[in-house]
C-alpha cells in the first residue's frame, strides 16, 4: 500500500530537499507544483527547484483540481510542493475584500483547501503509490500585525492540521533535519 507523507517545517528549512529525497532513486515521479509566477525573484526560484529534481519526473502545474493529472498518472508516486502555496492562490484567486472578511469567508477556503487535499489523498490511495506533500510551518513566528496576515496563518495552520490526520507520516524539518512526528 502507498504512503502518504507530510513534509512540514519553516521558510528554507530543507523540507522540499527532503521530501525530493524520499523519491530520489524513482523516475516515474509526478511533481504538482502549486506556485505561480509573479516576478523575477520567483522564477528563479522555481528554476532553482527544476534544476535540482530529477530531469524525468514528470511535472503538472497547478493549484486546483490536484487530483486530475495523478487519476492520468501511470507512476509510483506523487509530489506536492506545497499546500501553502495552493493557499495562497486559492485566497488570492477572486478579489477579495480582507478588511472585512469574515469568518465564513475563511470557512469557504479552508474547506476548498481540505477537500483539494482530501481529492488528492484519495486518488493516490486508489492507485496505491505514495503521496510526499509539502507546506510551511507558520506558526512558529510573531502574530502577524495586520488581517490578512493572520487570516493566512490561521488558515495555514487549520489546513496543515487536517492534512497530517490523513497522513501515514508527518515530519517537521528544522535545519535540513527531518523529525518525525507521526
Amino acid at each position: 500500500m502507498g504512503k502518504v507523507i507530510l513534509v512540514t517545517g519553516g521558510s528554507r528549512s530543507g523540507k522540499s530537499t527532503y521530501a525530493e529525497k524520499y523519491f530520489q532513486k524513482k523516475d516515474d515521479i509526478l511533481y504538482i507544483a502549486t506556485s505561480i509566477i509573479t516576478d523575477e525573484e520567483m522564477r528563479q526560484r522555481v528554476q532553482r527547484h527544476k534544476d535540482t529534481r530529477n530531469k524525468k519526473w514528470k511535472t503538472y502545474e497547478g493549484y486546483k483540481d490536484l487530483h486530475l493529472p495523478v487519476n492520468e498518472f501511470q507512476g509510483s508516486g506523487v509530489l506536492l510542493d506545497c499546500i501553502t502555496i495552493m493557499i495562497t492562490n486559492l485566497l488570492f484567486e477572486e478579489n477579495r475584500d480582507f478588511e472585512n472578511f469574515k469568518s465564513e469567508d475563511m470557512e469557504e477556503i479552508k474547506r476548498i483547501s481540505e477537500r483539494e487535499i482530501e481529492k488528492l489523498v484519495n486518488s493516490v490511495r486508489e492507485k496505491n503509490i505514495d503521496l510526499v506533500m509539502v507546506t510551511n510551518e507558520v506558526g512558529y513566528g510573531l502574530v502577524p500585525d495586520y488581517k490578512l496576515g493572520r487570516i493566512y496563518r490561521d488558515l495555514a495552520g487549520f489546513v496543515n492540521q487536517y492534512t497530517a490526520t490523513l497522513c501515514d507520516e508527518v515530519y517537521l524539518v528544522a535545519c535540513g533535519l527531518p523529525l518525525k512526528l507521526k
